[in-house]
């Protein structure tokens, strides 16, 4: 019988063989996975305290302080969520055992007209959430649901499933946001999504943030705090979850829409990539910290149990179909990724970013999407992805600089999508983007080199909600990086969301802001609205509008928000009483 390893031998040993062996970057990943897995077991293993269930529980407070919310929706069901949290920001304040939770479903607000019903158990090992996968309901139809504990009832959530596959649609009308570090500004763009009138939402990463309180300070003041220190461990990520979710105008835009979900790097770590931390921590301490966050996030998001941590692993990519309009194909630019170039700073291309090795997606995953191109038969193809995948220079044209996080330090695992598009003369694909905390719109080429390079769809960036602060409608690179890049044709740096209205030969973006976050009560307008559609002609303004109040012009520049992070980073560090590099 093999005598059982424990985890910190795990660690040594693998340690041991980096060091001594050149071990190639395969053989290495599969000896992390192993550490991975056992981290994860270890993770659950100490966040349950037993297998009793409590038929009639009662609780020390309200709670469903988190909220409700659905996701990942289908022709025929949909994911319904939520978590026991009576004391959300220590932990969840809940007992050591399982706890059943009924849930209802109901074709009226007034659940006069009951649908389905049934029983699921909040179980500690997860946190205490439930994630409830509800089939057998009618395609394209609108319901509410609810939960009860004991004598405790939820709020209510309003939701609605995807048309058939291949089903004849004439109208999509959704939303797409990211990057909402709760320090940095109020949720008042929520609270204006949450009145919209949408089919559904799309959250394209950083949900939440890692930092310790006031670490990371956006440029017009941080405005709220984080209620503890720098997240690593389970419990950390958990209360960071909570204090996130316990926002009202969240929560309002989480019970208004079915969400489909992925994440970025903030959720871990900041610029993280694969199992390779950003700086100052072993790859064993992150792989642990890895698998913590990743628990953490599928307990706070409507996801299916397919998407449940597996050891190190958590698969996030994944294709929703919306009648025969749009394919959305949901990637992961986290996971499978190879290190960063030329130390992750901003630079021009170089030997190492040009490797035709190197992979963005991972080989798995990368098939997988060529495969699901290969049989869309839908109107739109559509990458809801986190980082800017067109080409940008931020530099100058003599001294260009490309963000190295970006698909422009990848540019190999980009062509394959130029080179797919080019040899299947593909004039309908769509990226949806967050990460940059800006307003970007991009016509996409065949080559970015080329301006009289063939059109074959157009990039939508979405701002932040709050991330960065209040920002500008212009920034001082705003026209010098117009200037070097013919592809892209809109930037603002206000925050908000992109409201996509979409028919099957016409795609229009709204850039919806608020002029500022760091005070509530702001009021949204469309700053822009850009049309693309299938003529080869590329991204047409259809409208344009000044935005009363907010800063005209601002001083900063791409580079700043990198500053940002290296700051933030030299304060966890003198926390620490660490010495504190020069910048």
């Amino acid at each position: 019988m093999m005598r059982e390893i424990p985890l910190n031998e795990w660690m040594k040993k693998l340690n041991s063989e980096r060091l001594q062996h050149n071990m190639d970057r395969r053989r290495f990943l599969q000896g992390a996975g192993k550490i991975a897995g056992l981290s994860v077991g270890l993770a659950i293993a100490q966040s349950m305290g037993g297998f009793e269930v409590n038929a009639d529980p009662t609780f020390s407070d309200y709670p469903f302080t988190l909220g409700v919310a659905s996701g990942d929706p289908l022709s025929d069901g949909v994911v319904l969520w939520t978590r026991l949290a009576p004391d959300p920001l220590n932990g969840g304040g809940m007992p050591p055992h399982s706890v059943p939770v009924k849930w209802e479903v109901a074709a009226d607000p007034y659940f006069r007209s009951i649908v389905q019903r049934g029983t699921e158990l909040a179980r500690p090992e997860l946190g205490h959430s439930i994630h409830v996968e509800v089939s057998g309901l009618k395609a394209n139809h609108e319901y509410f649901y609810r939960f009860k504990s004991g004598s405790e009832i939820s709020p209510t959530g309003k939701t609605k499933t995807l048309p058939k596959a291949g089903k004849g649609i004439s109208q999509l009308k959704f939303a797409f946001v990211s990057c909402q570090q709760f320090e940095h500004g109020y949720y008042t763009a929520y609270q204006h999504l949450a009145k919209e009138e949408l089919d559904l939402v799309f959250h394209l990463g950083d949900y939440i943030y890692e930092y310790g309180p006031n670490e990371y300070i956006a440029a017009s003041g941080n405005v709220r705090t984080h209620s503890g220190p720098e997240i690593k461990t389970l419990v950390d990520y958990r209360n960071r979850y909570a204090q996130y979710r316990s926002d009202t105008h969240l929560q309002a835009a989480h019970a208004a829409f079915p969400w489909i979900v992925t994440w970025d790097d903030h959720e871990v770590e900041n610029n993280y990539a694969n199992i390779i931390p950003e700086k100052g921590q072993s790859v064993e301490e992150f792989i642990i910290r890895r698998a913590a966050a990743y628990q953490a996030y599928y307990e706070h998001m409507p996801l299916r149990k397919s998407s449940l941590p597996q050891g190190a692993d958590m698969k996030i990519y994944r294709q929703f179909e919306y009648g025969d309009l749009a394919s959305f194909l949901v990637l992961d630019t986290r996971q499978y990724r190879d290190d960063q170039a030329n130390g992750d700073k901003s630079s021009p291309q170089t030997p190492e970013s040009l490797d035709p090795k190197r992979t963005l997606l991972g080989t798995e995953q990368e098939e997988w999407l060529f495969n699901q191109l290969d049989h869309s038969k839908t109107k739109w193809n559509v990458l809801a992805q986190q980082i800017f995948f067109a080409q940008r220079n931020y530099g100058t044209a003599t001294s260009p600089k490309f963000s190295m996080d970006a698909w422009d330090g990848y540019p190999a695992a980009r062509q394959h999508v130029l080179d797919y598009a080019k040899e299947n003369q593909l004039n309908n694909l769509i990226v949806l983007t967050g990460d940059v905390h800006a307003n970007w719109a991009s016509n996409l080429l065949e080559d970015f080199n080329d301006d009289n390079s063939r059109i074959f769809g157009a990039e939508f960036v979405g701002t932040s909600i709050t991330s960065g602060g209040n920002g500008a409608d212009k920034r001082a690179d705003t026209d010098k990086i117009l200037g070097l890049n013919p592809n892209i044709k809109f930037f603002n740096d206000f925050r908000g969301y992109v409201r996509c209205q979409v028919t099957p030969d016409r795609w229009q973006a709204d850039y919806r802001v608020v002029p500022y976050v760091s005070a509530q009560g702001a009021d949204i307008s469309t700053r822009a609205s850009f049309v693309f559609e299938k003529d080869g002609m590329g991204l047409k303004q259809i409208s344009t509008t000044e935005i009363p109040l907010g800063q005209k012009l601002s001083t900063e520049v791409e580079e700043d928000r990198n500053k940002a992070h290296n700051r933030a980073h030299q304060r966890q560090l003198e926390k620490k009483g660490m010495k504190v590099p020069k910048p």
